[in-house]
């Protein structure tokens, strides 16, 4: 057996996942997502249902809502001034925004209705109140590189998707 070799999931490993995400019983996502483990780059309860895995196990993962993106909070459907947004802003309803408070703070909205004068959005997580169901499997592992260790991420690529290019995220 080669020294440097991984077999199973461990911090500072690199882990590519298949993986399928059930709500509701829906299938909402699914594909492959490559993460450095240990370092917070998915939900806390799916890393450490996924610590100690070996390459090639699949698994079936249950979070609830409250351990994945918490409660729905119905503080957070908030009325903003239409006039706030600038002129040339598409709003569509039941679409998330990518939206900029004024102190520069960017964060998503929904919007869920829209009047003469203002928009009310819903700045919940979409997967708030959801539990969710995760069916993985590991596909690949690999050590990080010292870089990757040092920022807590991979190097080169979006955590939430393997892409080289975030926007697509």
């Amino acid at each position: 057996m080669v020294e440097n070799e991984i077999s199973n999931v461990k911090k500072d490993v690199v882990v590519t996942m298949e993986h399928t995400l059930e709500v509701d019983g829906q299938e909402i996502d699914s594909g492959p997502i490559q993460f450095l483990q240990g370092h917070g780059n998915i939900l806390p309860h799916l890393e450490a249902e996924v610590e100690g895995m070996q390459l090639g196990e699949e698994k079936e993962i249950f979070i609830k809502a409250e351990n994945a993106f918490g409660a729905y909070e119905p503080d957070l459907e908030i009325e903003v001034s239409l006039s706030s947004f600038p002129d040339n802003f598409e709003i569509k309803l039941g679409h998330p925004m990518r939206l900029q408070d004024g102190e520069g703070h960017v964060f998503t909205g929904v919007a869920l209705a829209i009047s003469d004068e203002t928009v009310t959005l819903n700045l919940n997580h979409p997967l708030a109140g959801k539990d969710l169901r995760f069916k993985t499997k590991v596909v690949a592992l690999r050590n990080a590189t010292e870089q990757e260790i040092a920022q807590g991420s991979l190097a080169s690529a979006c955590s939430a998707c393997s892409s080289n290019d975030c926007s697509n995220c």
